[in-house]
């Protein structure tokens, strides 16, 4: 019997299935679409950069670079702070109440979150439901009751309002991304380690948080940013200038003795920009994965 074979000759082998690199016209035209709208979102940025280095008499200058007009009084104005306070002390404010938050939130959410996915108790639906039905209530239906019982309990002029709440689990949203991660784990892992006689304690700490980071990530970053960028909580809450934070820093350049120092207002704004920028930056991969691997599977 004879088998017949094909073979293709020696120059040709390997080169079968190459095919010459090309852009796609539709791929090329997407791609300089995306580069026009982020040069679009990266312009203010830019703006307020170059602002930060200009007198105030200058500030409406369209251009990215002040040329000529080159200064550094608005860095040295904003440095000096507010009320005789130095701006590293809002700085370190800021640090130190988005730190405590980040704790807490970690803390709570993530015992909550374990709670919903991984033990069974009674009207386990209802509670869960309950929980995700705040996430439709408004936050300023709470402020007045919330500002009233912080006042008679002497909490103004304090970080608790800002840390308290979140030792109590008050952000839906990190529950409900956490779970959703807890739930993707597999369950083999649990009664493996049940076996071996380790407690929900055990199991909580030994396997479920190891294997969570990217979700607690993700959720330590959201939490540094919007404590970071929280103003209308310490307006409501503070009133001494030593315990101001960023934001509300940041507004007083504009109304401290009835004018507006600008220059300051953008020098500040710059550096406060800093910290942000520098946890994103160390934490992206981690925050692209927790997004990624969560809040798809229920």
């Amino acid at each position: 019997m004879t088998s017949l074979t094909t073979r293709a000759p020696a120059g040709t082998r390997g080169r079968a299935h190459t095919k010459p690199h090309t852009t796609p016209p539709r791929l090329f035209l997407v791609h300089l679409g995306l580069i026009a709208v982020g040069v679009v979102m990266f312009y203010p940025l830019a703006w307020m950069f170059g602002a930060s280095f200009r007198d105030d008499s200058q500030i409406n200058d369209p251009g990215l670079w002040p040329g000529d007009a080159f200064t550094l009084s608005g860095y040295q104005t904003g440095l000096d702070g507010l009320s005789g306070v130095p701006f590293w002390r809002f700085i370190a404010n800021s640090l130190l109440v988005s730190a405590l938050c980040v704790g807490a939130n970690l803390i709570a959410c993530t015992l909550t979150a374990y709670a919903f996915a991984r033990i069974d108790f009674r009207f386990k639906k209802v509670c869960f439901a309950v929980m995700l039905g705040t996430l439709m209530l408004p936050h300023h239906v709470l402020l007045i009751p919330q500002y009233i019982l912080f006042r008679q309990v002497g909490w103004l002029d304090t970080y608790l309002p800002f840390v308290v709440p979140k030792l109590l689990a008050t952000d839906a949203f990190f529950i409900f991304l956490l779970v959703q991660f807890f739930r993707a784990i597999p369950r083999e892992l649990d009664e493996a380690a049940q076996v071996d006689g380790c407690s929900h304690f055990r199991i909580f700490t030994r396997i479920i948080l190891p294997l969570s980071k990217p979700a607690l990530a993700t959720t330590a970053i959201f939490t540094f940013i919007y404590s970071w960028n929280d103003f209308f909580t310490p307006l409501l809450y503070l009133a001494d200038t030593e315990l101001y934070t960023v934001p509300l820093a940041l507004r007083a350049f504009i109304d401290t003795t009835s004018g507006s120092a600008f220059g300051a207002l953008f020098a500040m704004s710059v550096l406060s920009l800093l910290p942000v920028l520098g946890v994103f930056i160390a934490f992206q991969k981690l925050l692209v994965e927790g997004i990624a691997t969560t809040g798809l599977k229920g």
